[in-house]
């Protein structure tokens, strides 16, 4: 005991000095030209190439002052004119406050939040979310030249959101790996905006990898073992984050707190060293969740030794450690000759080579140095806000009788609900300060007049007496808007939800609302996660039901405008919404992505999991009906020709499949014309889903997700949508040995109620 308490002690005492230390850390620019010490270096050298700068840095640090640079709050070192500096700040839908590289206060008191990323990604419409990274960036960047935030901010979130219960859910771009690999991509080349080798900020895709579990049935991230399958991380755990370095050229990405089969990911030199940097070519650094160096010693008792687990981080190809032990504990590893003072500056290169990049090393002479207060909160950036929770927000049910709602039938509103006047709620979790809030109350009182009743004090409702007051007010309206759901208090970072259904007295409120309502009763839910609303969706006299997620700071605009037919809405559901009996099913430990009839396991998402759902994968209605046409396909017959100096054909290749890595894959695109027609009354956007399905046999016979494409179409008008199919990416499968192989044989293509069959031959 008397160890351990000298062990906690040393650690507080060492962040307590490196706290002391950030103080110094706020001036933007090293390399200053007026410092004589410092100003002729080649480090300092604009003029030399970036990698030559960084050796020649770190051949002039002795060891201490390396290894004071291999944690997130990083030493200064004065003798050589460099500041100290924070690497850990967020921007998952906006500059955040989570973290201590960002503060708020003085020329920034706030930022534009957008809508958390389940609600954004329910748009599908990835240049939107490259345009949010760019603007996000921009904030950053101004807020960085003030003193208040650093340029390296540890976002995106892409794991995929495989359990319905993950509080973090809400943080994701949903379950879909082909979303969420677009998402990640896109949201990155947004926040980088990289021209050349030079980034606007740095950002990092997280947390690599399997990682959807906080805290569930006394089983806590940091003690879980994920038992993956080869086949589930190919196919599923690894896609967003293969993108975000192959097509996004992130410059990092994070480890997690959890194992992978036995070995923590921040350890795992086969996850990091061998596929990150090795097989995908990560141009960055890996960082460790926070702590979880210390984790894998202390709570998962990987190592025998601090200084072990100091060694196995840094030799697996961790570069920077979010918190203290590579400081305290990578000096000890170097003197009992586990650890290389090599290794310390591979690590360095790597970090280093993106402050570069960066242009921290470069003095005042800064691509971005005009941002400043005056780019934060712009109007042009609110309105983005209120575009993108518009395009999010999902129409789940309409009967048609409304909405949308009308200012002359409907002139008086009850807006009831614990969610109807919120502000904070709508931004979710990994949120700032928001420049400013409008709630669903204050958006509705736009078009009409309201009558505002709670219902319940908050989302627990864990008492009725205000329903009385609930059910006279929607007795006088005109319509009712109940806007319930949940919030942080029930799903967030370190709580995973117990059920789908709402909380408390919420479905009581909503039913006897609903049946007092003398006018249409609208329900709209705010929640990162699926909730089992069979009861509303059966309800007759629940007219329509509209999921906004988390919608931001514009949130409460948003929704009035759908209610009101200013928007109509677009957005597709990014996950399943399961049934309540669903969680008996599926223990959340369980990893496994396909059923197993054998066991009564059914699976996980919509490309696995063939039983009762309340809204499937990608649902969302309009106030306009859209149908398809196939205008161009894709020949019946393609051959898939043999990459150079690989096997020829023979039969076994029939059943196994092409290994995609024997293909010649630049060949094989393929192009799809649809045209969608808008054949309703009012003018919308539409979302084509494009899936394959496998040659029926050994493969899944399953759907899957390949591609998407978001168009707006004029009411009686049409406009020609065009995809395009890499068959190496997207037909292909990948075995039980997690190898991506081209099944041969009949794929089937699906849009909408339109199917096409693709056969793929074997060529030479």
């Amino acid at each position: 005991m008397a160890k351990t308490s000298a062990f906690s002690f040393l650690l507080i005492a060492f962040v307590l000095v490196f706290l002391a230390r950030t103080a110094e850390s706020r001036r933007p620019f090293a390399c200053d030209p007026s410092n004589d010490m410092t100003k002729s270096l080649p480090f300092c050298t604009v003029s030399l190439h970036i990698r030559d700068r960084v050796r020649d840095l770190i051949g002039r640090l002795t060891l201490q002052e390396k290894i004071g640079l291999l944690v997130n709050n990083a030493a200064p070192v004065p003798r050589l004119g460099i500041l100290g500096y924070e690497w850990w700040s967020e921007a998952l839908h906006g500059v955040s406050n989570v973290g201590p590289g960002t503060k708020f206060g003085g020329e920034f008191p706030g930022a534009t939040s957008f809508p958390q990323v389940i609600t954004t990604a329910a748009s599908f419409n990835d240049s939107l979310w490259e345009r949010i990274g760019q603007v996000v960036s921009d904030e950053g960047r101004a807020m960085y030249n003030g003193g208040k935030a650093g340029l390296t901010f540890w976002s995106p979130n892409v794991n995929i959101f495989r359990d319905p219960r993950w509080g973090r859910g809400q943080e994701t771009p949903g379950e879909d790996p082909v979303v969420a690999a677009r998402y990640g991509a896109r949201y990155v080349k947004g926040l980088q905006s990289a021209q050349g080798d030079r980034l606007k900020v740095a950002a990092c895709c997280k947390h690599y990898t399997a990682y959807d579990l906080d805290n569930w049935n006394h089983v806590d991230r940091f003690h879980f073992n994920a038992q993956v399958s080869k086949q589930d991380l190919e196919d599923t755990y690894n896609v967003p984050f293969k993108a975000c370095v192959r097509e996004g050229n992130v410059a990092s990405v994070m480890c997690s707190y959890n194992q992978v089969n036995g070995v923590p990911t921040c350890a795992d030199p086969n996850l990091l060293k061998n596929t990150i940097r090795g097989a995908w070519r990560l141009d960055g650094y890996i960082v460790s969740d926070c702590d979880s160096v210390g984790v894998l010693y202390e709570k998962q008792h990987y190592t025998a030794t601090p200084e072990d687990a100091a060694a196995a981080t840094i030799k697996a190809g961790l570069d920077l450690d979010c918190g203290p032990y590579l400081a305290v504990f990578t000096e000890g590893a170097i003197k009992q000759g586990k650890l290389s003072e090599a290794d310390v500056n591979t690590a360095l290169l790597n970090t280093l080579t993106v402050q570069m990049r960066l242009g921290m090393f470069d003095g005042p002479r800064q691509p971005y140095a005009n941002l400043g207060p005056r780019d934060v909160c712009t109007p042009d950036h609110q309105q983005l806000a209120l575009e993108a929770a518009r395009q999010g927000i999902v129409l789940l049910k309409n009967q048609k009788t409304s909405p949308p709602l009308s200012t002359r039938l409907h002139p008086t509103v009850a807006v009831i609900g614990p969610n109807s006047d919120v502000t904070v709620t709508m931004i979710g979790n990994y949120a700032g300060v928001a420049c400013d809030y409008t709630t669903p109350v204050q958006g509705i009182a736009r078009y009409v007049h309201t009558i505002h009743e709670a219902g319940c004090s908050d989302v627990a409702c864990n008492s009725n007496q205000q329903f009385g007051a609930a059910e006279e007010a929607a007795r006088r309206a005109d319509a009712t808007v109940l806007v319930m759901g949940l919030d942080q208090s029930i799903e967030a970072e370190g709580r995973d939800r117990v059920s789908l259904l709402l909380p408390g007295h919420q479905q009581e409120l909503i039913s006897r609302v609903a049946l007092a309502s003398k006018g249409p009763a609208i329900l709209v839910l705010m929640s990162g996660g699926p909730v089992d609303i069979d009861f509303a969706k059966a309800d007759p006299r629940i007219s329509a039901i509209i999921w906004a997620g988390y919608p931001g700071e514009e949130g409460g605009t948003a929704i009035a405008d759908v209610l009101f037919g200013m928007t109509n809405p677009g957005g597709k559901l990014p996950m399943t919404w399961y049934p309540e009996s669903y969680l008996a099913q599926v223990p959340m430990t369980n990893m496994d992505m396909r059923a197993n009839p054998s066991n009564g396991y059914p699976g996980r998402t919509y490309r696995f999991y063939k039983g009762p759902v309340i809204y499937p994968f990608g649902h969302g209605l309009s106030y306009t009906t859209f149908v398809h046409k196939l205008a161009s396909s894709p020949p019946s017959a393609i051959s898939v020709p043999f990459a150079a100096n690989k096997f020829m054909k023979n039969s076994t290749m029939l059943t196994t499949g092409l290994k995609v890595t024997h293909a010649n894959c630049n060949a094989l695109t393929l192009g799809i014309h649809i045209d969608v027609h808008n054949t309703g009354t009012m003018d919308g956007t539409h979302t084509v889903l494009a899936f394959a399905t496998p040659p029926a046999g050994k493969w899944t016979k399953d759907k899957q997700l390949i591609g998407f494409e978001k168009v707006h179409v004029v009411a009686g008008a049409g406009q020609r949508v065009k995809m395009h199919i890499d068959v190496c990416k997207h037909l292909s499968v990948a075995d039980e040995f997690g190898v991506r192989r081209i099944p041969i044989g009949d794929h089937t293509l699906h849009v909408g109620d339109l199917k096409h069959s693709v056969s793929l031959q074997l060529g030479i």
